[in-house]
């Protein structure tokens, strides 16, 4: 055990020394990356010119024990996940593959190369579905989505903009989660975005999946089609959305009788869900967690939640209340933050 005395970094030294059988002296850690949990990342250079990635996650704040589960189990099933060389839950230090330094989003430097990474990135949904299946994950039922429906009512509205929730909501918020509930469930990854996919050559690997759970079909698909660096027009969204339906009918993972017309609806129920989420998501990191950078991505996301509504019959009192009221509040509040 390490002395509760020692800053995290400090700790983390020591229990790299220690594995490496290094002086103190001679460990080299540099930082890598912080993310929106409590999680930091540093990579360690060894003597021998090779590298490996260190995670600390406080165990007060964060419980590695689901990102180490699925990571044997995905890599059991022969998918794309990081080498796990050591790991000290108690003490919440991970010592992991180094994949570099390219994210999925670093790639998309042009329409071609945006669509032939998407086709990579779909067909790895494909791969986790039909390889890993959901049965060790926590469900993403009724109770988990409706909570993460309501950050956005209690963070976006509530904390940031003053606002009450809008006449409609309590309709769509039911109408989302049976749409959600619906769906065949497979294991979903959770945050299925670029930022959570790592290049190497022409390869994927999936990172950030501690949060996986047994859910929706259409959850990983939405996340990397409505994700952080990207809006799609309606026709392309529709065609990868239908030629996702497809192979999963032809898998065996989706019923022949949801034609497309009903699935691309259920995406799009879907995407509405994540969007009104993330829209909670963002203004609570920036309020509550104090961390930066969030509030410039709160348009982007309106642009999917209004994409996403779109594509759905009813619910036009949250609609027009979504024209009229929310974006120029949202536009007020974010210049006066400027």
């Amino acid at each position: 055990m390490t002395d509760a005395s020692l800053s995290r970094l400090e700790q983390l030294r020591q229990w790299v020394a220690e594995r490496h059988g290094l002086p103190l002296a001679e460990v080299d850690l540099r930082l890598a990356a912080g993310d929106a949990s409590f999680r930091r990342y540093y990579r360690l250079y060894l003597a021998d010119g090779t590298t490996r990635m260190l995670m600390d996650a406080p165990p007060e704040q964060e419980d590695s024990r689901p990102f180490v589960a699925i990571a044997r189990r995905w890599a059991a099933a022969g998918l794309p996940v990081p080498r796990l060389h050591a790991d000290d839950l108690a003490e919440g230090f991970l010592e992991l593959e180094d994949l570099g330094d390219t994210p999925l989003q670093r790639c998309f430097i042009g329409d071609a190369e945006i669509g032939a990474w998407h086709e990579r990135a779909l067909a790895l949904i494909h791969a986790l579905q039909n390889r890993a299946g959901p049965d060790a994950l926590p469900p993403f039922d009724a109770e988990l989505l409706g909570r993460e429906l309501d950050l956005f009512p209690e963070w976006c509205l509530g904390e940031w903009l003053a606002l009450d929730a809008p006449p409609g909501w309590e309709a769509l918020r039911e109408a989302l989660i049976a749409s959600a509930l619906v769906q065949p469930v497979v294991t979903v990854h959770r945050d299925y975005d670029a930022m959570n996919l790592m290049v190497q050559g022409d390869s994927l690997t999936l990172i950030d999946f501690q949060d996986a759970v047994a859910g929706p079909l259409s959850y990983d698909l939405i996340s990397l089609l409505r994700g952080r660096y990207c809006r799609f027009d309606a026709a392309r969204f529709a065609a990868w959305v239908e030629a996702f339906r497809r192979r999963a009918v032809a898998d065996g993972r989706l019923p022949s009788s949801v034609d497309a017309a009903t699935f691309l609806a259920q995406a799009q129920a879907m995407a509405a869900q994540r969007s009104l989420k993330v829209l909670g998501i963002f203004c609570r990191l920036t309020l509550r967690d104090r961390k930066s950078g969030y509030l410039e991505r709160l348009p982007h996301f309106l642009a999917h939640l209004e994409d996403s509504l779109t594509g759905l019959h009813g619910h036009d009192a949250f609609k027009a209340w979504l024209g009229d009221t929310f974006r120029p509040a949202l536009a007020a509040r974010l210049e006066g933050t400027a």
